[in-house]
Order: C-alpha cells, then structure tokens, then sequence
C-alpha cells in the first residue's frame, strides 16, 4: 500500500524529529556532569541518525511540496515532538506557551498551505 507523498513525508520528519530532540536536548539531562564536548560528540552520533532520516524526508516531500510548505511542516512536527519530549523525558511542567506557540504556528500553516 503506498501512502500520500504527505504522509510519507510527515511520518519521515516525525521519525527524525525524536532523533533530532534527543541530539539537542537529552544532554541536558544525561551528560550534564560531562564536558561539552563529550556531549556534542554524543549529540553529533544521534544527529547522522536524524539526517538520515530526514533528507529523504525532504526529497520526498519537495516532489509535491514548496519549500516553505516543507518548513512550516517541519515546525508543526518539532513541536508536536519536542511537548511530549520535554513534558515526560524531561520532566518538565506543561506551559499553555506551549499552545500559544502552536496556534501561531497552525496560522502559519494556513498561510503556506491555502490554495
């Protein structure tokens, strides 16, 4: 069965968008008594993951997709990712930023996407 080029895209940015979270932000909790550099390495490791992940992600998607659509995307995913990531990895509190971020982004996703 294949799937719209969308949803091929959306599940292969969503994919790399946990690596991607990961390699920016885990550090923060699991390499805070190392030196930066041990964590950049460790970051850099995490990161190949993602980008293998997702430039075949934008190929994907720039068949049907405008690079601006591609971004907004991108930015609807990192941060239906990155709200679970900080509220149970990092056992951070859930802010209503959080959803005021994401209301100007569903704006910006109406702009790039009406036709």
């Amino acid at each position: 069965m294949n799937l719209p080029v969308f949803w091929q895209t959306v599940g292969l940015l969503a994919l790399s968008n946990v690596f991607m979270t990961f390699a920016w932000y885990a550090h923060l909790k699991n390499l805070s008594d190392k030196p930066w550099w041990i964590a950049a390495l460790v970051s850099w490791g995490i990161a190949l993951f993602e980008y293998l992940i997702q430039v075949p992600a934008n190929r994907v998607g720039h068949t049907e997709m405008d690079l601006g659509q591609l971004k907004i995307l991108q930015e609807v995913i990192t941060l239906a990712v990155f709200v679970p990531f900080v509220i149970f990895y990092m056992d951070q509190p859930l802010k209503l930023d959080y959803l005021w971020a994401a209301l100007c982004i569903l704006g910006a996703v109406y702009f790039v996407f009406r036709t």
